[in-house]
């Protein structure tokens, strides 16, 4: 039975614990705190379009058995059309990861600040570089099943935490109904697009489609990956609804600290307001923190043909290295702003042209056999596909008038 149970229990975690970082926490925070419940139907079209890009991605590394950027490598015959391609996978994933990566380890110390400073530092802050290790060494333990476990545990607690309070806060039916219907106007368009685009992640879709290679052997596994991935983004979706809605509860301009977000929660927690928010924002910071620098690691080995195992040392290097970036940026107050922005900009590039490849790959006789895409399947995919199109222009377009003003 046990077994079994095992079976089902995949990469699916990884992949939630990726797009619930505190970059989710702070976009769906500010939703709640500016628009209430009106923007939840965001939230469910993003969750949608999640579970159809990541289970495609994880369909076709299953069936051939390889990560993205390595049947990218391989399908692509023109040298003028691979190397351009490969060079914007490793500039968006990599440098991308490398700048996030600091505010990841952000979002975990916030977390770790409402406990207090340790008594034993008192010029600097311990908790980036605390963090920073609890990552590496995890990662350097050289297992993914070991990696999968931890992070199971720590989403659950992370899951729980947010929902509990969402719960507690008694949200009425009819306004969360209310939400599912769909309202696009100049105020809130910008953050129906940071919703969805805090939840499709480029990075994760090269991450889930190499990690089902190391969970599951072939198609006769394909049920397996198929409902991990439904029900671990199903519920990624239930927790930023969580969140959300708690966050409607308060009146914060902006996620500076976990007090922000506690000191509207005080009369339905009381004095643990901070500290139960703590650990969340703690647990979505962690987890973020692991995978950002493994999937640019198999990003890396991925394109250039290394070994993805956990323990070689192409692995170890690269991801050590954006760790060490993260630590670095987050130790000394540093925001890579200008990092960011090209991460920016080569993500904006990088989600459409991913979709392309990846509705193309998913509907190849050649790459998928009789596990392509169906009529259904294409249609939504084809939405999608619209949608990341969308999505990948105004990031563009952000970035070039963040440009214009520094000019």
């Amino acid at each position: 039975m046990r077994k079994r149970i095992q079976k089902f229990m995949g990469p699916g975690t990884l992949v939630m614990a990726a797009f619930i970082g505190p970059g989710t926490v702070t976009v769906c925070t500010l939703a709640g705190v500016n628009f209430g419940y009106e923007l939840i139907w965001a939230l469910v079209l993003s969750i949608i379009a999640t579970v159809l890009l990541q289970e495609m991605s994880a369909r076709i590394g299953l069936i051939n058995q390889k990560g993205l950027p390595e049947i990218l490598r391989i399908e692509l015959k023109q040298i003028w059309v691979k190397v351009p391609a490969l060079i914007l996978i490793i500039l968006a994933i990599v440098l991308g990861n490398a700048a996030y990566e600091a505010g990841n380890i952000g979002g975990a110390v916030l977390g770790l600040e409402v406990f207090e400073r340790l008594p034993l530092f008192t010029s600097f802050n311990p908790y980036p570089i605390i963090v920073g290790f609890l990552a590496w060494a995890l990662l350097m333990s050289g297992s993914y099943k070991k990696v999968e476990a931890f992070m199971l545990v720590i989403v659950l607690m992370m899951s729980s935490v947010f929902l509990v309070t969402a719960i507690m806060s008694a949200p009425q039916l009819k306004l969360l109904i209310s939400g599912l219907v769909p309202r696009i106007n100049s105020e809130n368009i910008i953050t129906i697009g940071a919703l969805i685009g805090t939840t499709v992640v480029p990075y994760n879709l090269f991450l889930h489609a190499a990690l089902v290679t190391k969970k599951w052997t072939g198609s006769k596994d394909l049920k397996y990956a198929q409902i991990d991935t439904v029900m671990a983004v199903c519920l990624g979706g239930l927790v930023s609804i969580a969140i959300l809605i708690t966050g409607s509860l308060g009146s914060a301009e902006r996620v500076n600290s976990v007090l922000d977000m506690a000191r509207s929660l005080e009369p339905l927690l009381g004095k643990t307001a901070p500290y139960f928010l703590g650990i969340g924002l703690f647990a979505a910071g962690i987890t973020s923190s692991i995978t950002a620098p493994l999937a640019g690691a198999l990003v890396i080995c991925g394109c250039f043909g290394l070994n993805n195992e956990l323990s070689s040392k192409p692995m170890r290097w690269t991801f050590s290295l954006i760790i060490l970036l993260g630590v670095f940026f987050a130790s000394l107050g540093i925001r890579p702003v200008e990092l960011i922005t090209v991460a920016q900009l080569t993500n904006g590039i990088l989600l459409p042209v991913l979709s392309t490849f990846i509705l193309w790959a998913a509907n190849s006789r050649k790459l998928m056999n009789k596990y392509k895409n169906g009529v259904i399947w294409n249609i939504l995919g084809f939405g999608i596909w619209i949608i990341t199109w969308i999505l990948g222009i105004k990031s563009i377009m952000s970035v070039l008038e963040k440009w214009q003003l520094w000019g």
